[in-house]
């Protein structure tokens, strides 16, 4: 197993991740990964996941490297470029934990501890509803007759 690996920068070693991780080849990824972390080397490592597919095979894996990545003083982050893999690391509850970006840049920014970007939705940005909703307006929070749970209702009242 050879995975393509190359220098961002001087602290950034990028990993590419092209196929999908199964039970054939996910020992030999896992160790062709913890072969590049050298114990001294880079200051982060971003794991470019180039495939759709992402089985519970590549989260496990995932979460392993970054355990190693840790244990030597690393930080790793996570491109997932396809909205599917994005999706499915969400669903984990990953996307925090491995710090998953859309993005090189993205990740780069994740790496160092930064807070990424709010990313658009087709309805908007995705966090105009919580902003809505804190502000204490009325007009810009929820509506309908489920929108403020946290009140007690009796029938007839409005």
């Amino acid at each position: 197993m050879f995975l393509l690996s190359y220098h961002l920068d001087a602290a950034h070693l990028v990993v590419e991740l092209g196929e999908a991780v199964d039970l054939d080849n996910e020992s030999a990824i896992e160790r062709e990964i913890t072969r590049l972390l050298p114990c001294c080397g880079p200051r982060a490592v971003i794991v470019d996941i180039r495939t759709p597919l992402l089985t519970p095979r590549a989260l496990g894996l995932l979460l392993r490297v970054r355990g190693r990545c840790e244990e030597r003083g690393v930080s790793m982050a996570v491109v997932a470029g396809h909205d599917t893999a994005r999706e499915v690391l969400s669903a984990a509850g990953l996307h925090r934990v491995l710090r998953v970006a859309p993005t090189l840049q993205g990740a780069e920014s994740r790496s160092r501890g930064c807070r990424p970007e709010p990313e658009a939705s087709p309805e908007g940005m995705r966090g105009d509803r919580h902003r809505a909703a804190s502000t204490g307006s009325p007009a810009e929070g929820p509506t309908g007759p489920y929108a403020d749970t946290s009140r007690p209702r009796f029938p007839g009242e409005r």
